[in-house]
């Protein structure tokens, strides 16, 4: 069996840097096992799969090298960019199915796509629901730590970018404790904000660009600064750019692609 697959670098203009991401169209599903290889295999943070369901419907599926999982931003951003620029998709708008539910992808000026996520606010948790391996496992302990309900995903916020930049967690400690994964974030200087991604019990250490991390904090900025339009840098070694505004519940986040690599696997 033969598959294509686009290596496509999200969030950014240039290649070796934004978040790679590798995205395979299918014509039909595989088993998920078969996916999970694939994506082990690839040893990007996220392979998305996709199959088309409609002129302009598909279902989005997304796997890090370790598990499935429900929501993916630089993928799926990823994906759109390789519909619109490389399979001859038609229109300014593409919704894909996904375990989050309908996503929106429109194309923009300038080459920025834009996506339509949900907002996933986090809200300060007491001391003794925080794991308490975690505050330890990042050296440097944030002025406040929010979590996301139902969900093992904590926002820690910082007073300043310097600090956030300067992190360097135990990731074998993070990732004893699961699939639990932490966003570290500061106001920016040149920047509304900036942020990290840790998921190491995901099979991520840490997440060049985290798309479904700014559902979580783009809520928590448009509140302390008062505006719903901001403009947020990740800031790991391959760094990325994200254009974003809350709209009700709703987060919209915009970014460019290039792509890296077109190619064939075997499986």
């Amino acid at each position: 069996m033969t598959l294509p697959l686009y290596w496509i670098d999200a969030f950014t203009d240039r290649v070796f840097s934004g978040n790679p991401a590798a995205v395979v169209p299918l014509t039909d599903w595989l088993p998920a096992e078969k996916m999970q290889q694939i994506a082990f295999e690839n040893g990007l943070a996220e392979t998305a799969f996709f199959v088309r369901t409609g002129a302009d419907r598909f279902h989005l599926r997304w796997f890090t090298p370790a598990i499935e999982v429900e929501l993916c931003g630089h993928a799926t951003l990823a994906t759109a960019f390789t519909l619109f620029t490389e399979l001859g998709q038609s229109g300014k708008s593409i919704t894909f199915e996904s375990l989050s539910g309908p996503l929106q992808a429109t194309r923009l000026s300038d080459g920025l796509i834009e996506l339509n996520f949900p907002a996933l606010p986090a809200a300060p948790v007491a001391p003794d629901k925080i794991p308490a391996s975690l505050l330890p496992a990042l050296h440097s302990l944030p002025r406040e730590i929010h979590q996301v309900k139902d969900c093992a995903q904590f926002l820690a916020i910082y007073d300043d970018a310097a600090l956030v930049s300067s992190l360097a967690p135990d990731f074998n400690a993070l990732a004893r404790l699961g699939d639990t994964r932490v966003i570290a974030t500061a106001r920016g200087e040149d920047c509304d904000f900036v942020s990290r991604f840790f998921a190491p019990g995901a099979g991520i250490p840490e997440d060049p660009v985290t798309g479904s991390a700014h559902c979580t904090l783009v809520p928590y900025w448009a509140e302390r600064l008062g505006k719903t339009r901001l403009h947020a840098r990740q800031i790991s070694a391959r760094g990325g750019e994200l254009y974003c505004e809350l709209k009700d519940e709703r987060v919209q986040m915009a970014g460019r692609c290039v792509c890296y690599l077109r190619g064939t696997i075997s499986a």
